[in-house]
């Protein structure tokens, strides 16, 4: 930066003569010095313009990792296709305190990374169905108020899910109906 081409010291002496001020050889030089220190950025203000354009190319490289895939990138790790099993229809009756019945409608489907999972779910699906049926028999009405009530339903049943075909897992637990009467 030092050195710079005596291109730019010939053009700004050319720019003061022609304003008329080129017969004054020492004012002109110094009011092209004046312009040329307008120009230079000093190793403070580089170093400010610097770091953020280093950041900004350095994580580059982070969203293209992320999201070339989505693009139209190499692919690797493009997410696969999650499988799902719809559990049969479940009606029970809610305990409650009173006499008064009250029942509780479900249609669940169970989300799984990939079909082995499914095929290890299979064989056990009779106690999974059994293990639900007796914990919703518990539940009260007021245990399924507001989505705090049926995040915690949800979750709950995917807990016991997970215990029962342990080492394989299922992602979720979705409902597809819920109806309290």
């Amino acid at each position: 930066m030092a050195d710079e081409p005596e291109d730019t010291e010939v053009e700004e002496k050319d720019a003061a003569n022609a304003d008329g001020e080129g017969a004054e050889g020492e004012g002109a030089e110094e009011q092209a010095e004046g312009k040329k220190s307008k120009l230079r950025l000093s190793p403070k203000k580089m170093a400010i313009l610097a770091v953020p354009l280093l950041a900004l190319l350095g994580g580059g490289g982070y969203f293209a990792r992320d999201y070339m895939p989505i693009i139209g990138g190499d692919g690797a790790s493009v997410p696969k296709p999650k499988v799902y099993y719809n559990l049969p229809e479940m009606v029970v009756n809610l305990s409650s305190q009173d006499k008064r019945a009250q029942y509780l409608k479900l249609k669940v489907s169970l989300e799984a990374p990939d079909q082995m999972v499914l095929d290890a779910l299979n064989p056990i699906m009779p106690r999974v169905l059994d293990m639900f049926q007796l914990y919703l028999r518990e539940l009260r009405s007021n245990d399924l108020e507001g989505s705090a009530g049926i995040y915690r339903l949800k979750e709950e049943l995917l807990r016991r899910i997970n215990l029962e075909i342990h080492p394989h897992q299922i992602s979720r637990v979705l409902f597809n109906e819920i109806i309290v009467q």
